[in-house]
């Protein structure tokens, strides 16, 4: 084989391996997804690109406060960002903007919160194989509470969101 063949084999070999790891990473280790809407800021900004890990839940259950990327369980084309709020079984009431689990007295702690949300909903009763997700930014949020079908199911979940890349890195909790 002359040289030139050789090397074009050499770079042909690259690029295929290249693409294979390319395939294997977006199709069965990470999602990358953009932000398009405001609902979850101050976490996560419109436009923000972030990694979600699709691996995160094979050995352990989704958790309350965990943010997750998943199809919009409205129209499954479109993929959705939010934080768990309600894990199966769970019942959730919505009171004067604040959050109550399992009838509490005491409201869900939640310092992430761009600002204070309004509004009363619920009681919801999560499924026991479904979660209740709710953004960041509660009152321009279309979330659990105003969807046709308010939950989501665990196999539903498309991974963890983990890192936030661009514009600036940030890890995500």
């Amino acid at each position: 084989m002359t040289d030139i063949k050789k090397e074009i084999f050499e770079w042909a070999k690259v690029i295929i391996l290249a693409i294979a790891i390319a395939f294997i990473l977006n199709h069965y280790v990470i999602v990358n997804a953009q932000v398009p809407t405001g609902s979850m800021e101050n976490t996560v900004m419109t436009k923000d690109r972030i990694f979600a890990f699709r691996l995160a839940y094979l050995f352990e259950d989704p958790q309350r406060g965990d943010i997750v990327v998943f199809p919009f369980p409205d129209d499954e084309k479109v993929n959705y960002l939010k934080r768990i709020i309600g894990l199966p079984g769970d019942t959730i009431e919505i009171k004067n903007g604040k959050v109550y689990i399992n009838n509490s007295k005491k409201p869900l702690e939640e310092d992430y919160l761009k600002e204070t949300p309004t509004g009363s909903f619920g009681p919801y009763k999560v499924p026991e194989d479904s979660y209740f997700m709710m953004g960041d930014n509660r009152n321009i949020s279309e979330d659990s509470r105003f969807w046709n079908n308010p939950y989501v199911k665990k196999e539903k979940i498309l991974g963890k969101a983990i890192i936030r890349y661009y514009p600036s890195i940030k890890l995500l909790n």
